[in-house]
């Protein structure tokens, strides 16, 4: 085959977009197009051609990711997807090598992004770097210990109100937790806050909640709930898309709001905080049902900026035997702590750059790598001594796929 790789022209941005679309199945609303036109930058999105026309896509949108001790640019790779007509025949392979090489140029340490499949990106030196919790609790059966009663109070806004009242909510936290993401203002207005009736999924519209306490801001949720009626009683469910509090006692009191709706019998969410104090905070964690997903793919494109970038905990340096079959740059040995350089010392520990990105973050320690053979230790306390180093007070977290 003999394809053509290149951005699209401005007129040709819709065609990708639906080819992209194509690929999982699905075709966007005129909505969508215009609203990925408002994120998408088209210099950012990648396409194989075929006699003219669109067969394989991928894209990038360009974020700030907070990282241990700071923020660094990311790309937030999306839209990949190859036409059934070209599948298995290189087109993927080819997109994401260029578009890493595009990261590359851009000056981008990192690229992240959230697996339609987990299977295939592991190929391309991304790994598993913010899981996330999922959630399918029982509505009645929420109850917190030693419950002091509530605090504050929670209004519902309009849209337009939570576009002025939630980012500075959003930023606090962000600010001080690896894995969270940067969002403009068209990010808020036509992405986290907007309701198209495509989206609902069966579900009624998108509601914005803002939780005060002594007056000030400190949480807010967004939600939806699907209304469902079975011999006259309700078995409806919340189905939580964001909810996010500056402090533990509001994160108790948003989620005390969200179990507090009536008329349903189950709270989901698919991106939970990992860290998520409620846990020990109900009297039942059991009936929370929470469960593990992998969530944020984080992909070093260029190492030695990743880790110049990133602050590491007090301790000994350690030396990294890091191998990287797609960037031989980041390949070699490199001694991690005060300073971050190129070494010709013996290392203390071998891993992929893949297996390096889940410690990035601060998501997994070296040890639990090694036990599942995803590190070696080749000096004694080389495992302990990284883990020191990439430690973090709280885990990674991600609440929003893109």
């Amino acid at each position: 085959m003999s394809l053509e790789y290149r951005s699209p022209t401005t007129d040709e941005f819709a065609t990708v977009l639906r080819a992209a679309a194509a690929a999982f199945g699905d075709e966007p609303k005129e909505d969508d197009i215009e609203r990925q036109r408002r994120l998408m930058p088209s210099d950012r999105v990648l396409a194989a051609w075929d006699a003219g026309r669109p067969v394989g896509v991928t894209a990038s949108y360009p974020f700030e990711l907070t990282i241990p001790g700071g923020h660094v640019p990311a790309a937030g790779v999306t839209w990949v997807g190859v036409l059934p007509s070209h599948r298995r025949q290189g087109v993927l392979r080819e997109l994401m090598r260029r578009q890493l090489d595009d990261v590359h140029e851009r000056g981008e340490p990192l690229a992240i992004l959230w697996a339609s499949e987990s299977v295939i990106y592991g190929r391309f030196g991304y790994g598993m770097a913010a899981p996330v919790t999922e959630l399918d609790a029982e509505r009645n059966a929420f109850a917190l210990r030693d419950d002091p009663g509530p605090r504050g109070s929670v209004q519902l806004v309009t849209a337009d109100e939570a576009a002025e009242l939630f980012p500075p909510i959003y930023e606090r936290v962000r600010g001080e937790r690896p894995g969270m993401l940067s969002r403009s203002d068209d990010a808020w207005r036509y992405g986290r806050l907007a309701d198209p009736e495509h989206w609902r999924e069966g579900s009624g519209p998108k509601f914005y909640a803002l939780l005060d306490i002594d007056g000030e801001s400190l949480g807010f949720a967004l939600y939806r709930i699907a209304s469902k009626w079975d011999g006259g009683t309700p078995q409806g469910e919340v189905r939580v898309v964001e909810a996010l509090a500056t402090t533990p006692e509001a994160t108790a009191e948003i989620w005390r709001f969200l179990f507090g709706i009536d008329l349903v019998v189950r709270l989901k969410s698919d991106a939970a905080d990992p860290a998520w104090p409620l846990f020990l905070m109900v009297a039942d964690p059991r009936r929370l049902h929470l469960s593990v997903s992998d969530g944020l793919w984080l992909r070093l494109v260029d190492l030695e900026a990743a880790l110049h970038a990133r602050s590491f905990a007090a301790g000994d340096p350690v030396v990294l035997q890091v191998s990287d079959d797609v960037f031989q740059r980041n390949a070699g040995r490199w001694t991690v702590g005060a300073e971050i350089v190129r070494s010709d010392q013996e290392p203390d520990v071998a891993l992929d750059v893949a297996d390096l990105a889940s410690a990035y973050l601060g998501a997994f320690s070296f040890e639990r790598l090694a036990a599942a053979g995803r590190a070696r230790e080749l000096r004694p306390g080389g495992l302990a001594r990284a883990t020191a180093l990439f430690a973090t007070p709280l885990p990674p977290y991600c609440p929003e796929g893109f």
